[in-house]
This record gives C-alpha cells, sequence and structure tokens, in this order.
C-alpha cells in the first residue's frame, strides 16, 4: 500500500495519528478500512466525512495508493519537512511509521 500522509494539527490534548497495513487492510485510529474492493486500474471515492481519506483511492500495479490525514499532537515541531517526499510510506504489513518530527528539548 502507497500511503501519502497528509499533515493536519490536532487540537490541544488529541493524540496523533496511528496507523497500520495488513494487505489491503488499513486500520486508522483503531477502525479497519477494507480497500480490497478497489478493482486495478479503479478508484473508490469515500463518502461523507467520518473517514481519514483524502481525495480518491486507487489501485495501480496491485498496490492500492490513497492520502490520509495524519493528526499530530502538541509535541510536533512547528517546522515539518516540505518534502512531499517524506510524507510517503509504502508498506505492505505493519504499522505506518510516524513522520510527524518532535519538538526538542533542551
Amino acid at each position: 500500500m502507497k500511503l501519502t500522509l497528509s499533515p493536519v494539527a490536532g487540537l490541544p490534548g488529541a493524540n496523533e495519528t496511528l496507523a497500520s497495513v495488513a494487505g489491503d487492510v488499513l486500520t486508522v485510529d483503531g477502525i479497519a478500512y477494507d480497500l480490497s474492493s478497489v478493482p486495478e486500474g479503479g478508484e473508490a471515492t469515500p463518502e461523507g466525512t467520518d473517514h481519514p481519506f483524502v481525495g480518491t483511492i486507487t489501485r495501480q500495479a496491485g498496490e492500492i495508493v490513497a492520502a490520509i490525514r495524519w493528526t499530530y499532537g502538541d509535541d510536533a515541531a512547528r517546522n515539518q519537512p516540505t518534502d512531499p517526499a517524506y510524507w510517503t510510506a509504502d508498506l505492505s504489513d505493519g504499522p505506518v511509521p510516524s513522520p510527524i518530527v518532535k519538538e526538542t528539548t533542551e
């Protein structure tokens, strides 16, 4: 699964997004989204607003491609990386690594 993470500041005290991938199932903050029905070369557009997806979900060369909102908490550094490549993750199983740069304390 190829994910593009779209960073969004959470409300004060909000937890950072936690996500994981198991094949075609993406779990975000404890809710599993089974994306296996997205056909090769096809796309799906999530309905409503109660989901983490940004834009359409596609399947290209057998791989799910999607963008999700990634909420970050109060401990995030003010300046986050601006290179779009930094915000992508490509994995088939396991946790999605957090790309958020944390505030350093001195």
